[in-house]
């Protein structure tokens, strides 16, 4: 038992001797100190701490005159499309996304998908009408496995009779 309580209290003293050793204060170092703006007039704004993890860099262009900085952006990654990624003529997405890759609304009337039908010797096409709905395009006819196939879009602008297929694109699916 005595044992046990001695060790008990040589754990307590390390643990209060490592607190201790990790709570002193450091000196502060030059380059780990936040940098200060200061203004030329002190009636100006008061000094601001400059975050040294910004995204704009400061670098010299060497076409400008002598002195003179300018500001470069860092480029944001564009987010991430889910599914399969297929561009279009107009520089947007065949999953209704624009060019900076957010959700966009529907530009065509509707849509017409066809893809084999595994299921049934009679019929060798399934085949649907998807209408447009917000940002996306809707079909009634569900697709049942397997999820292996090759499916045709007619992208379609106008209506009835008149309508007109404006882009056609085989799309391989795995599903």
């Amino acid at each position: 038992m005595k044992i046990i309580a001695a060790i008990l209290c040589l754990v307590a003293v390390a643990s209060l001797a490592q607190a201790e050793a990790t709570s002193t204060v450091k000196p502060v170092d030059a380059k780990d100190a936040p940098l200060v703006v200061k203004p030329a007039d002190p009636k100006a704004a008061p000094a601001k701490p400059v975050d040294p993890k910004a995204t704009t860099t400061t670098a010299v262009d060497p076409k400008a005159a002598p002195g003179t900085k300018k500001e470069v952006k860092k480029e944001v990654p564009l987010p991430k499309i889910p599914g399969t990624v297929i561009n279009r003529a107009n520089g947007t997405f065949l999953s209704l996304y624009d060019k900076k890759h957010k959700p966009m609304a529907v530009d065509v009337t509707r849509a017409t998908a066809r893809w084999p039908n595994t299921r049934s010797a009679a019929v060798q096409w399934n085949r649907t009408v998807l209408n447009g709905s917000g940002t996306s395009l809707v079909g009634a006819k569900p697709v049942l496995p397997p999820f292996t196939f090759s499916v045709h879009f007619s992208l379609l602008q106008g209506d009835g009779d008149e309508a007109k297929v404006v882009e056609e694109y085989d799309v391989p699916f795995r599903g």
